[in-house]
């Protein structure tokens, strides 16, 4: 089947130069961008009643960019100020490297996954969580996933305090307009979002893919067929396994 309509669950780029329109190019596709989600900070006389005291903390987690917004957010809400001695682990290079907009770089402890996968994070957290006190910023939507049952299993000190909720939007027209052959996701919540858009929603030959293993399982459970999936050793990126999808289907 020849892919011709793609959806990105996210925001459109900001630059003419993503990778993304690359893609478009190269495969003659048409690529609409919908942000299935949007993020509400709590506010800090919220964030007061779960008693977390975030300066008790030594090290910090990071899955994304919102959680490293929030997380700092926070933090001068409450006038907390953040040790110069705080470790941040990071799902991968370019979230950590976001850290930038916030702190000295350099002078701080930085480490990320070498390729995007929780067990990557695990590996890098492993070496260095001995004495620890871990803080692991969470959507107050988020369930148990797997870096707390790992913290759990490894008798790890740790909270995961909620510092932002995950609000579906409203997606509806796109579906009204056209039919896509691939729907890309992101984040769980992504997926939730379009079941209580479309709660009889049945897949029907479109394409679905996940980026992270924690959105690949809400595909599953939600009785859907994943197949393009990512991070991975040759496709460390949503773009890169697209691209690598794409090469398979349609033939330039």
């Amino acid at each position: 089947m020849t892919i011709k309509k793609v959806l990105i669950t996210q925001p459109r780029p900001d630059s003419d130069k993503s990778p993304y329109f690359e893609l478009e190019r190269k495969f003659r596709v048409e690529l609409e961008f919908c942000p299935f989600i949007r993020l509400e900070g709590i506010p800090s006389k919220d964030f007061r009643k779960q008693k977390v005291d975030i300066s008790q903390y030594s090290a910090v987690i990071f899955t994304s960019r919102h959680a490293i917004d929030h997380f700092f957010r926070t933090c001068e809400e409450l006038k907390v100020a953040v040790s110069q001695d705080t470790k941040y682990f990071c799902i991968t290079e370019a979230v950590a490297l976001y850290l930038q907009k916030f702190i000295l770089y350099r002078k701080r402890k930085v480490f990320y996954g070498a390729d995007g996968t929780n067990k990557s994070l695990f590996d890098v957290i492993t070496r260095h969580k001995e004495n620890e006190q871990f803080l692991y910023p969470c959507s107050e939507n988020q369930q148990d996933n797997d870096i707390v049952s790992w913290l759990k299993a490894n008798n790890c000190e740790f909270a995961t305090p909620f510092m932002y909720r995950t609000i579906s939007n409203d997606v509806k027209h796109l579906f009204s307009k056209a039919d896509f052959d691939v729907i890309c996701f992101f984040t769980p919540s992504g997926v939730r979002s379009l079941l209580e858009n479309f709660p009889q929603y049945e897949q029907n030959g479109t394409k679905i893919g996940a980026f992270g293993s924690n959105t690949s399982r809400a595909i599953e459970e939600a009785g859907l067929t994943l197949h393009i999936k990512a991070p991975a050793p040759e496709s460390p990126s949503m773009v890169a396994a697209l691209e690598k999808y794409l090469s398979n289907h349609n033939h330039i």
